[in-house]
């Protein structure tokens, strides 16, 4: 399979299935010296592993990271580092029953189509348990930016923007046997202004790249987003004055991003994840025979897979922000 690896400088390629041994990666470009160990990369997978309330998938996956290449007494060597993370709480058996049947909203039917062949036991590559990968690489990523601090959070289930009444949401929606969508948010703040480049590599174009290939995204904002075409033009600019000697935007409705290179605001970029697609009511569908039918998709998934999407779009930005301040890095000789 193509289409594996993410980055320009800062380069990273995942590998490994949902039910398959072990999941991992290889990160490339990452420079040498910055300390490094696994109980670093540790603390940002413990954030996404399952099992860790009842609103999140029960798989008990312990996520446990080995660094096995790139560094050498505790800093990186400049080699490509190479990272395992075992699977131990497999349920293959749970998927026996769907191997011929497409569920909808996944990427069985496409997966099919393209390769004629797919792995159905929790859908193999195409499942959320590839993002523990890009987690481990996000927490590298964040070495090479020692300034910058990026922090997520939901900010609405389904419909409901107020935290206070979540709990009974996806209490009646897993009773359901449903799912919900969420929006999550993410801000980058410390950015130095002046990453990313005006035409091919504009920061934004490629920050909304990496949130669309997170599982289940189907929608990207940065700064007012689809927000901004209901703002005449002048609430929509950021007017900028001076304050102690250094320019001052006095809002952030570009999010941060100019022109495709940042002005040294918050990075601030929203995500839509759609609902969970492996429910327990049943849907229409057609198996890989052509003949329609109804599929209930058994095991252990979360009902609201934003939930467990916060780490893996801060690892996302955070990969970004470290390709394009090393390509700044490269071009320009420094940061401004």
């Amino acid at each position: 399979m193509s289409s594996n690896t993410f980055g320009t400088l800062f380069r990273y390629t995942t590998w490994g299935e949902s039910h398959g041994p072990a999941i991992g990666c290889v990160i490339d470009g990452v420079p040498p010296l910055l300390e490094l160990d696994e109980a670093h990369i540790q603390k940002y997978l413990d954030l996404r592993k399952p099992g860790q309330q009842r609103n999140v998938s029960q798989r008990q996956e312990e996520d446990q990271v080995k660094i096995l290449s790139g560094v050498f007494e505790g800093k990186t060597t400049g080699t490509p580092i190479s990272l395992l993370i075992e699977n131990t709480d497999q349920r293959s058996k749970d998927y026996s029953d769907i191997k011929d049947k497409y569920r909808p909203g996944h990427a069985d039917f496409t997966y099919d189509a393209k390769y004629g062949i797919r792995d159905y036991r929790g859908g193999g590559r195409s499942s959320a348990r590839e993002t523990a990968s890009r987690v481990a690489a996000g927490a590298v990523a964040r070495l090479v930016l020692p300034d910058v601090k990026i922090a997520g959070r939901v900010v609405q289930i389904g419909s409901e923007a107020d935290p206070a009444k979540w709990e009974s949401l996806l209490d009646a929606t897993r009773k359901k046997g449903s799912s919900a969508g969420a929006i999550v948010e993410v801000v980058a703040k410390g950015v130095p202004a002046g990453l990313g480049a005006p035409v091919a590599n504009k920061l934004d174009a490629d920050i909304a790249s990496a949130m669309m290939g997170i599982n289940a995204v189907k929608g990207v904002e940065i700064g007012a987003g689809f927000g901004a075409a209901l703002l005449a033009g002048e609430e929509n600019a950021d007017r900028i004055r001076m304050k102690d000697g250094q320019p001052h935007f006095l809002s952030n409705n570009a999010g941060g991003i100019l022109g495709g290179i940042s002005t040294g605001q918050d990075i601030v970029v929203r995500l839509a994840f759609k609902p969970t697609s492996s429910i327990l009511q049943p849907v229409e569908t057609i198996d890989k025979h052509g003949h329609e039918t109804e599929i209930i998709t058994k095991g252990r998934h979360d009902p609201c897979v934003g939930l467990r999407g916060v780490p893996v779009a801060e690892a996302m930005l955070a990969i970004v922000l470290a390709d394009h301040y090393l390509m700044n890095k490269a071009q320009c000789g420094g940061i401004s």
